[in-house]
């Protein structure tokens, strides 16, 4: 397929999700809502600061428990997804409509993080790819059409752990919009068509335990989209990984 430089490609079919597991690549943009990174005590970024996380790290609906690994300090992040539909590369991010075009449905996911790793990464300089990139750690809704979200820049997004409110806040919110994010990361890397972007988080961030039950959703006009419920539950993982500092 070819690429057009500063344009946009011809489109794939309907994303389902046998094809969002294979996912050739999840960019996730960091720090795009003020009241989180304040949270974490962390840098405003001036411009779309973006990391990768492993297509093996989806949970699709019903595929069993998020597992958190011996040692992790498990933290949830839930984030609106963009599942694209068009191939682009060097594109224009002020072009609403087209990055509005480029998308081929949405889906919303829990950007789970092993946080005691990722400070630690934070701290030393070093990359942030095992603190991001555990099997289970990308719960992932139903993927939405993208009829059912008009605007998602104005979209409620939320999060509960036991039942207990612990993420709410609009896509309002976002510091850079999606055709920013677009920009700026086509500049770097093609996107592809079945590519995932997060993006970003609102505040409120915090633990999970073994036990634990998150639920996430979105609302639209305070009405709740069906198709973007997620419900998955923390165990403790039994296979052979231990944190150790690096």
């Amino acid at each position: 397929m070819m690429i057009f430089r500063r344009g946009l490609a011809t489109a794939t079919n309907a994303t389902t999700m046998a094809s969002l597991k294979k996912a050739g690549k999840v960019v996730c943009i960091g720090r795009n809502y003020a009241d989180h990174i304040a949270e974490l005590n962390n840098t405003r970024p001036k411009q779309p600061f973006f990391f990768l996380k492993p297509s093996s790290s989806i949970l699709p609906p019903g595929e069993g428990p998020v597992v958190r690994p011996k040692g992790v300090d498990l933290h949830y992040e839930v984030e609106l997804a963009l599942i694209l539909g068009k191939r682009i590369k060097d594109f224009d991010g002020n072009d609403d409509k087209a990055a509005l075009d480029a998308i081929d449905s949405y889906a919303l996911s829990i950007d789970m993080t092993a946080r005691n790793v990722q400070n630690e990464a934070k701290k030393k300089g070093l990359p942030w790819d095992i603190c991001k990139g555990f099997d289970t750690f990308l719960p992932v809704s139903n993927v939405i059409n993208k009829s059912a979200i008009p605007d998602p820049h104005n979209i409620e997004l939320y999060l509960t752990v036991n039942d207990k409110v612990q993420q709410q806040d609009s896509t309002e919110l976002m510091l850079f919009r999606i055709p920013k994010i677009l920009g700026d990361i086509s500049k770097v890397m093609t996107l592809n068509p079945g590519d995932i972007i997060l993006t970003g988080t609102p505040k409120g961030v915090g633990p999970v335990v073994p036990g634990d039950v998150m639920k996430a959703g979105i609302r639209i006009g305070g009405k709740e989209l069906e198709e973007a419920k997620i419900e998955v539950q923390v165990e403790e993982s039994t296979g052979a990984y231990q944190y150790g500092e690096t």
